[in-house]
């Protein structure tokens, strides 16, 4: 099991895939997908990849050669940024970042969370949450005020001290729900990594535990 961050090539690498095969609906970046990892990794119920590959590409997963050099390396990063956020939030959760972009404007570093925010929120529906104390609703909120687009008419109002102030508590939210579900996820449902170093063939075993082969459940 491979647990190393991946280096900017291999997130690139990651993001020309994303892109390559996507579709207006899909994540197409790795700040999107990196939002959508911590939420899964996050919330009340670990999903297999069964359950998640396909949301990469909005539901449905593209019709591909699944067993070319490409997507094995595709699918073998994935899984491997996959259990670094794990082994970063369950070890490290002090040095867990949250991936957004960052550009500069007129001498200013400018921080953008939205993307990682909508991976976030996309995570978390998936993942059917249920409603939670109010504490913890607070924290969803923080993130979902930049992963939602009915709110962006609240974020345009909102003074630069307003907004930086924000996007400072996303992090700190990410983290105390991480910690909740942790603490209230039923014990039959351990918050492990995936233990895939790399992607199977299309006739061996699924990574996800299923017991079906890999063709039959998460590229089925």
């Amino acid at each position: 099991m491979n647990c190393d961050p991946l280096s900017e090539a291999e997130l690139d690498f990651l993001e020309s895939i994303l892109l390559k095969y996507g579709n207006d609906d899909s994540i197409l970046n790795v700040c999107e997908l990196d939002g959508f990892f911590i939420a899964l990794i996050s919330g009340p119920e670990i999903l297999p990849p069964s359950r998640w590959l396909p949301e990469l590409w909005a539901g449905e997963l593209p019709e591909l050669d699944w067993a070319s050099a490409e997507m094995q390396r595709f699918m073998a990063l994935l899984l491997q940024h996959m259990n670094n956020c794990v082994m970063t939030l369950m070890e490290y959760p002090d040095e867990f970042r949250a991936m957004f972009h960052e550009r500069q404007q007129e001498g200013e570093t400018i921080t953008i969370v939205e993307e990682w925010c909508f991976g976030y929120m996309r995570g978390v529906a998936l993942g059917q949450w249920p409603e939670m104390p109010d504490a913890q609703a607070e924290h969803l909120a923080a993130i979902d005020l930049h992963g939602n687009e009915g709110f962006f008419p609240l974020l345009e109002q909102m003074t630069p001290a307003q907004h930086q102030q924000s996007v400072l508590e996303i992090e700190p939210a990410a983290l105390a729900l991480h910690e909740y579900w942790l603490e209230n996820r039923p014990p039959q449902r351990p918050n492990t990594p995936l233990r895939a170093a790399a992607t199977p063939g299309r006739n061996e075993p699924c990574p996800c535990g299923s017991g079906k082969k890999f063709k039959q459940c998460c590229l089925h």
